[in-house]
């Protein structure tokens, strides 16, 4: 496929990335450059794209390993009691017991659900599932979970 790049997409649902037609991608190297997308479909379980200004099969091949960005008011609300996992990395986390057990370093994508990684005096995996995440306070900062602290 002339000009066309395999993309994987890593929104919920996949699909989502394809109502975002300005792409920053960051290079291997680091790069940062700024595409539009003039063509996105789905093709088997992945994607493939094809760039304005990505016209031939080696310009393609010059973007394998980049990382796809878009700006954050691309992004549509994530909608009541959902968040991006990057407006979370860094709040404090507390049990509901009021023990702190440090702030949100990152996330994990586990089979069963995803799990929210917490460190502080030690490194918690918290299930990212009703049952456990009680309460996202973003403006203050905090995240109430039901977790014990010795666990």
């Amino acid at each position: 496929m002339r000009g066309f790049s395999h993309v994987d997409s890593f929104t919920d649902p996949p699909e989502l990335l394809s109502e975002m037609r300005s792409w920053q991608l960051r290079s291997v190297q680091g790069v940062v450059s700024g595409y539009e997308v003039a063509e996105m479909r789905a093709h088997g379980a992945r994607f493939v794209a094809r760039l304005v200004g990505v016209d031939s099969r080696e310009d393609a091949a010059r973007l394998t390993g980049a990382v796809i960005e878009v700006e954050r008011e691309a992004l549509p609300d994530p909608g009541e009691k959902q968040h991006y996992w990057v407006d979370l990395i860094g709040l404090a986390v507390r049990n509901v017991e009021g023990e702190a057990l440090g702030r949100v370093d990152h996330f994990v994508e586990a089979p069963a659900n995803d799990v929210m990684v917490v460190r502080g005096e030690r490194e918690h995996w918290v299930p990212v599932t009703p049952q456990h995440l009680v309460k996202v306070d973003r403006d203050a900062g905090t995240i109430i979970v039901d977790w014990p602290a010795d666990f």
